[in-house]
């Protein structure tokens, strides 16, 4: 059987994992995509179901349900940005300044799949405020903190390269020798705050964070 990936809290209509870097959130087409999270997760929980997703090699928290009306709720709060999501990411170089928002639209690549791309007219509205967390020389590098308002497609990703410093380990969106520089795409789901559906009470899960500068 293949590895469970750590639990970070369960109940009986919910449960959040920390999703390693490199497993897909979901099945992906072909039997050689197959093994994925929820696949996973469905051998010790046979009812747990997707409520959003994150890259396959994005890591940290991802929130499963486990009863259709708990799914129901969750996927509306994700859909009304109900939901608080924080990542931490090491970029390429010394970013300037200590915070700010990026507000870039973005939409499909079509000549490029499965790449994203900027287009201010035909994109979809992404925002993502930005905090330095701390930086670090040779190689120049800085740890952020990513607090997206919206939640499309590699807006992270592109929103890094918006800055003028794409994540280390991004190997759609960075260049090879940035690529080169770390052994994963540096970017994890540190936090998930989000309303429990039996109750109301307002939690707030944590992943512990895989990058030190």
């Amino acid at each position: 059987m293949m590895p469970i990936p750590d639990i970070l809290i369960q109940d009986d209509h919910i449960v959040v994992f920390d999703k390693p870097s490199g497993l897909l959130s979901v099945p992906g087409i072909g039997p050689e995509k197959a093994d994925c999270l929820v696949s996973r997760a469905q051998t010790i929980l046979p009812d747990a179901r997707i409520v959003h997703r994150l890259d396959r090699d994005t890591s940290g928290v991802i929130l499963l349900a486990r009863d259709a009306d708990t799914h129901r709720e969750l996927s509306r709060q994700f859909h009304d940005r109900e939901v608080e999501k924080t990542y931490v990411a090491v970029l390429s170089g010394h970013v300037l300044g200590e915070d700010g928002v990026i507000d870039a639209a973005l939409r499909k690549d079509m000549e490029n799949p499965p790449r994203h791309l900027v287009d201010p007219v035909q994109g979809k509205p992404a925002s993502t405020r930005w905090i330095v967390r701390a930086r670090a020389s040779e190689p120049e590098r800085t740890l952020v903190r990513f607090e997206p308002h919206t939640g499309r497609t590699h807006q992270l990703r592109i929103h890094a390269c918006t800055l003028g410093h794409p994540i280390i380990g991004d190997d759609l969106y960075a260049p090879p020798e940035i690529v080169a520089m770390g052994d994963r795409l540096m970017l994890h789901a540190s936090e998930l705050t989000f309303t429990h559906p039996i109750g109301g009470k307002r939690i707030t899960v944590k992943a512990p964070e895989p990058f030190t500068l």
